[in-house]
């Protein structure tokens, strides 16, 4: 498994950074019975370790990770129905993104805002690698 202490782009190891930030979405998510049929907010945070080709840059889409692609794919998880626990939906997105061979590592934050009225959010935060 690679180790990534923390997610930043590096010119020596040929790393790039690929980020979405707050991702706002409606979610089947939750062990009660009312969370089972009425969806609620949750937050989505996710960075990736992208290690770059050799050689000069393409300009290119399908030479990238696509922070569209990763968007539309926890989108499509989300929409797939519910899921119990936050931190399986955050092991979803991570291995849906760990299946592009250039991610190297990917960090998942899940917070739920809604759900603990003095809090701001409540969540989870996973990181998965190769």
């Amino acid at each position: 498994m690679t180790k990534i202490s923390h997610h930043v782009a590096s010119a020596g190891a040929r790393v790039r950074h690929v980020f979405v930030r707050d991702l706002d979405l409606m979610a089947l998510i939750g062990i009660y019975d009312q969370e089972k049929i009425n969806p609620q907010r949750i937050i989505v945070n996710v960075d990736l370790s992208v290690q770059e080709a050799e050689g000069p840059m393409s300009d290119e889409i399908d030479h990238v990770v696509s922070y569209e692609i990763v968007v539309k794919k926890i989108e499509a998880i989300v929409a797939a129905g519910h899921v119990n626990l936050v931190e399986t939906l955050a092991e979803k997105f991570a291995e849906s993104c760990l299946r592009d061979k250039r991610v190297l590592a990917a960090r998942v934050r899940i917070e739920k805002p809604d759900i603990i009225p003095n809090a701001r959010s409540v969540g989870v935060e996973i990181e998965r690698g190769r």
